[in-house]
């Protein structure tokens, strides 16, 4: 094993990057509510007219930026679109995504769901009560360990095994349920 290297966050992750969308373009929307907390996945979303917000693709990681959405771990992974299809959601995410041969967008799911970057994020937040938000540049310039990126990879699969798994068994759970 490669040692790990103390980085800055920005200089793995890109965040919020830049997509293209059409003002009065339908397209997926995947809003805030449709994240279920804890859950990597996303089992819902709607067509909507693009009119602002963030803007994600497959591969990338959405986070919640506001109070109380964060705490109650309103993160998901994004792999419910077509190849090529941008889709946009609430102007409270944060994107993350992968910078090709540094970071793997898995593992950076992973990070981004872990209680070390949430508890970071967390403090950062700023804003009157009940409308706080995270300092983004707070994120990016926070100093992390990151492996190699074979080792992201290495983690990343096992960790997506255990929600593949997890996923599995929700879909079973929801079958028995209309059995009975």
């Amino acid at each position: 094993m490669e040692a790990w290297k103390k980085v800055k966050l920005e200089d793995m992750v890109l965040f919020n990057p830049t997509e293209k969308m059409l003002k009065e373009t339908k397209y997926r929307k995947i809003s805030m509510d449709k994240i279920i907390p804890y859950s990597r996945d996303i089992y819902d979303f709607e067509y909507d007219f693009y009119s602002g917000g963030a803007k994600f693709r497959n591969g990338d990681t959405i986070m919640a930026r506001i109070t109380p959405c964060l705490e109650n771990g309103k993160t998901a992974y994004i792999s419910c679109l077509n190849d090529d299809e941008t889709a946009f959601g609430s102007t409270e995410y944060i994107v993350l995504r992968e910078k090709k041969g540094y970071s793997d967008s898995k593992f950076i799911y992973y990070l981004a769901i872990s209680p070390e970057l949430r508890q970071i994020a967390i403090k950062s937040m700023v804003g009157s009560s009940g409308r706080q938000r995270v300092q983004l540049n707070v994120l990016e310039n926070y100093y992390i360990y990151f492996p190699s990126l074979h080792e992201q990879k290495i983690i990343a699969n096992i960790l997506s095994s255990l929600d593949d798994k997890i996923a599995l068994n929700k879909r079973i759970n929801d079958n028995l349920f209309f059995i009975f």
